[in-house]
C-alpha cells in the first residue's frame, strides 16, 4: 500500500492523503478579501484530491501584508469571504487550513510580475515594521524598529485571526515564521539586533512566536491541528541553522504545535540555496528524528515516486507541493495511479479517469 496515500490523523481530523497543497500568494485580493480567483484556484486543488489545502498567507493585521493584494483575516468581511471558500473545499472531501502571517520587514510590495519593488506610502504603501530597522535590501523600505507594546499587538492579532479562522470554519491553522517574515525576522540574529528581552539569545529571539503560539492556542480548539512552517537555515553564516530548528522544535512540541512545515531561506537576498530536487528534505527528516515532532517536507517535489520515497522513508509526514500544483491540479490523483492505488474522483469527471 502507498504511504503516500495512507491518511493521517492529528487531533481529531483525518487527512485523506499526505499531499498538501502548499500555500501560495496569489496577489490577487482587494482590502484583504478572498474572491471568485482564489475559489477556483484552492477549489480545483481540491477536486484534484489533494488531502489538505491551504490558503495563501493571510495577514493578521493591514500593515502585515505582503502586498496590498494579499489576502487577509483581519476583520469580520475577510472571515464571511473566506467562509463561502471553506465550505466548498470540505464538500470535496479535503481538510481546509488557514496559514497566519505578518510580513515585517517585507511588507508593502509590488506584486511580483510588477518587479515586486518596494511601494511607499505616498503610492499607496505603508511603512513596515521589524525587531530592527534593518531593511531586507538596499532598494527596500527602511522599517520602523517595533515597540515592546506593538509587540504584544502582534500576538493579539496572531490571536484574533486564529478565532476568524475557526469563525470560517477552517480546520487548521498554520503559523508562518519562514521565509524571512517577522516570526523569522525575530529568530535570525541577522535581522533581530535587539538588546532587550526579544533580542539576543535564543530564549530571547523566540520568545515572540513562542508567544504567538501560546496566543492561538489559547483560541485554537484543542480538538484542531496548528501547524508551524519554519526555515530551518538563512543559508546565510551567523543566521539561523539547522540546529536550532530543532531545539525551537523540541520547545513548540510543548506548546500544542502538531508538526513542522520544513522550508528554509528568504530572509536575506543573498543566500546561496542549493537548486535541485528535494534540497530541504534532509531538515524535515532531522527535525522529525531528533525533536519526535511529525513533519512536511516541501521544496522541488515534482514526482509521485519521489514524494513515496519521502514518506515511506520516515523522512516527512507530508509531503506539501507549490509549483506542481501549479502545473497540474490533479497531480494527486495521476500519483495515484502511477503508485498503483485509487482516489476518489468526482463524478463529474470520471470519464477521464
Amino acid at each position: 500500500m502507498s504511504r503516500l496515500f495512507a491518511p493521517l490523523s492529528q487531533r481529531s481530523l483525518k487527512l485523506r492523503n499526505r499531499l498538501v497543497v502548499s500555500p501560495m500568494c496569489q496577489y490577487s485580493a482587494v482590502d484583504g478579501l478572498p474572491n471568485n480567483w482564489h475559489l477556483v484556484h484552492l477549489g480545483s486543488r481540491a477536486v484534484g484530491g489533494a488531502g489538505l489545502v491551504m490558503t495563501e498567507a493571510c495577514a493578521v493585521s493591514p500593515e502585515g501584508r505582503i502586498s496590498a493584494a494579499d489576502t487577509g483575516l483581519w476583520n469580520a468581511s475577510q472571515a464571511e469571504a473566506w467562509h463561502r471558500i471553506t465550505c466548498f473545499l470540505r464538500s470535496r472531501e479535503a481538510v481546509v487550513g488557514a496559514q497566519l502571517n505578518h510580513a515585517g520587514r517585507k511588507a508593502s510590495v509590488e506584486a511580483p510580475w510588477l518587479g515586486g519593488k518596494a511601494v511607499p506610502a505616498d503610492a499607496g504603501g505603508w511603512t513596515p515594521v521589524a525587531p530592527s530597522p534593518l531593511p531586507f535590501r538596499d532598494d527596500s523600505s527602511q522599517p520602523r524598529e517595533l515597540q515592546p507594546i506593538e509587540i504584544r499587538t502582534v500576538v493579539d492579532d496572531f490571536a484574533a485571526a486564529a478565532q476568524r479562522a475557526l469563525d470560517s470554519c477552517f480546520q487548521l491553522v498554520e503559523i508562518h515564521a519562514a521565509h524571512g517574515y517577522l516570526l523569522h525576522q525575530f529568530l535570525s540574529p541577522l535581522s533581530n539586533q535587539r538588546d532587550d528581552r526579544y533580542g539576543g539569545s535564543f530564549d530571547n529571539r523566540t520568545r515572540l512566536l513562542r508567544e504567538v503560539l501560546a496566543a492561538v492556542r489559547e483560541v485554537w480548539p484543542e480538538r484542531l491541528p496548528l501547524w508551524l512552517r519554519i526555515s530551518a537555515t538563512d543559508w546565510a553564516d551567523g543566521g539561523w541553522d539547522i540546529e536550532q530548528s530543532v531545539e525551537l522544535a523540541r520547545i513548540v512540541k510543548t506548546l500544542g504545535v502538531d508538526l513542522i512545515d520544513v522550508s528554509s531561506g528568504g530572509l536575506v537576498p543573498d543566500a546561496r540555496i542549493p537548486n535541485e530536487p528535494g534540497y530541504q528534505v534532509p531538515f524535515s527528516a532531522r527535525i522529525r528524528r531528533e525533536a519526535g515532532i511529525a513533519t512536511g517536507a516541501v521544496g522541488l517535489i515534482t514526482e509521485a515516486a519521489q514524494a513515496e520515497r519521502i514518506v515511506a522513508d520516515g523522512e516527512a509526514d507530508v509531503v506539501l507541493l507549490a509549483r506542481q500544483l501549479l502545473r497540474d491540479p490533479y497531480f494527486p490523483h495521476r500519483a495515484a495511479r502511477e503508485l498503483g492505488t485509487t482516489t476518489h474522483v468526482p463524478e463529474q469527471y470520471q470519464r477521464a479517469w
